[in-house]
């Protein structure tokens, strides 16, 4: 799903990835890079707070992770930054701390755990009007994708 979005998503994006602790946030922001065209290691950016993958158009995918932060403090300034730039997608986990600097127009992912399979999650998503043709073409792709 998250490589789906990636070659849908054109920058600029604001995706806000939430879920409990090992809930697959980071797993789908790999998916998301690589479908965006990046050949890059993706890592969880907890202990870095943010990691910066290059894609094949020449844009970037700026990933934040918040979760050591209850204040974001001079982090704010660099989230401000890259959701700034007109060349990234800004990807963002853990936003609690800084809900007051991300944009409305957002694109929200929630996941949840399946109550019959471990592994598997739900994944639900939050966004504007103006990305109802976005969330449509990802669902009928991911229709399609499924066996």
């Amino acid at each position: 799903m998250g490589e789906l979005l990636g070659r849908l998503l054109k920058p600029p994006a604001v995706v806000e990835l939430r879920s409990d602790l090992g809930g697959g946030k980071t797993t789908f922001a790999k998916g998301l890079a690589r479908g965006a065209g990046s050949s890059d290691s993706v890592t969880s950016p907890t202990f870095t707070l943010s990691q910066v993958y290059g894609t094949k158009s020449g844009g970037q995918i700026i990933h934040h992770d918040f979760y050591r932060l209850d204040e974001p403090g001079i982090m704010a300034n660099e989230l401000a930054e890259s959701l700034a730039d007109g060349n990234a997608i800004s990807v963002i986990e853990w936003g609690g701390s800084v809900r007051g600097i991300l944009p409305e127009d957002r694109l929200t992912v929630e996941f949840k755990p399946s109550s019959a399979v471990a592994d598997e999650r739900q994944i639900s998503f939050i966004y504007r009007p103006n990305n109802a043709g976005l969330i449509k073409t990802l669902e009928t792709q991911w229709a399609k994708s499924r066996p």
